[in-house]
């Protein structure tokens, strides 16, 4: 089951890399889920699993959160599991949102709407 969910979060970021990314996004974002290194596999399981309790916990009404707020919601989680899986991130693997690009931002955004629609 945590498989799956890992599943719907990578097909919803590659999905939102593709559409927002400008220009040829790197091999890595874009890489199929059966090849995404395994600390990576394991961390979208746990931001979906995340996303959906905060859904649940809330009976249903994230759909009243702007799209911001709910990509702010994906973006931290996954902060979180970038320190958990690699000690001395990059910078840019931890930024803040508005220091993320929009395409990120974007995709994020897509993401929770993405495990809403699951839901």
């Amino acid at each position: 089951m945590q498989v799956e969910k890992g599943r719907v979060f990578r097909e919803a970021w590659i999905a939102g890399v593709t559409k927002y990314y400008p220009g040829q996004p790197k091999a890595s974002y874009i890489t199929p889920w059966d090849d995404t290194p395994d600390w990576e596999r394991a961390s979208a399981a746990a931001v979906y699993e995340q996303v959906r309790a905060f859904i649940e916990a809330s009976d249903g009404n994230t759909s009243k959160l702007t799209r911001e707020q709910k990509g702010r919601f994906v973006a931290t989680c996954w902060i979180a599991q970038i320190y958990k899986h690699i000690p001395d991130p990059k910078p840019g693997y931890v930024a803040d949102w508005a220091d993320m690009p929009e395409w990120q931002r974007q995709t994020d955004s897509d993401i929770f709407e993405r495990i809403e629609q699951e839901l």
